[in-house]
């Protein structure tokens, strides 16, 4: 049986990198997998692209009006896999059609994404899936004192910040993410509130 699952982590955790390498494996394998990307993730335009270089061309760019498990049931419902970059930018609703799509089509949906944001926030896309996926799975990376990263900590022009809209696409507008313990954030976000 197919099962939804969410593979989180804090900014540099290699998700995107992850994703490309499931991808590679299940084509490696003769399998069709099918790429998709929230439209409003910017960076790379309509590509995914990971820190370490590694880019690949989605499939998919879906809008927060799009139905997910109907256009995979309309194209792609031949698809081994499909694979979902930024998941914490999808709908709450996008989650549910994409559990739709893992017990209607018994395709395997493997999403990955944040489960914060900069203020430590549910994103709706992440918050859904931690409520239903099948399997949730950690990804680990460290932040620069050498402990578990678990933040997302915003830097705009070099400064730390705890100002702005939620969604702000790293690289764009001087916009840059650092990967964070909770000692480090707390210790960032006290020098802001002085």
């Amino acid at each position: 049986m197919a099962k939804l699952f969410f593979r989180y982590g804090s900014m540099n955790s290699g998700k995107t990198t992850l994703l490309l390498q499931t991808a590679h494996n299940y084509e490696e394998n003769g399998m069709k997998v099918i790429l998709v990307k929230p439209l409003v993730d910017t960076k790379g335009n309509d590509k995914v692209v990971s820190r370490i270089g590694v880019e690949r061309k989605v499939d998919l760019l879906l809008s927060t009006n799009d139905n997910l498990f109907e256009m995979v049931k309309e194209k792609y419902s031949d698809s081994a896999c499909i694979l979902v970059d930024e998941a914490q930018f999808i709908t709450k609703e996008q989650v549910d059609q994409a559990m739709d799509i893992v017990t209607e089509l018994n395709i395997p949906v493997i999403c990955y994404g944040l489960r914060t944001d900069f203020l430590t926030n549910g994103f709706e896309g992440s918050t859904r899936l931690l409520q239903i996926a099948h399997k949730i799975e950690e990804m680990k990376t460290i932040c620069k004192c050498g402990k578990k990263a678990i933040f997302n900590a915003r830097y705009v022009n070099g400064a730390f910040t705890d100002k702005g809209s939620q969604i702000a696409i790293d690289g764009k507008k001087k916009v840059t993410y650092i990967p964070m313990c909770a000692v480090c954030y707390k210790n960032e976000k006290k020098k802001i509130d002085k």
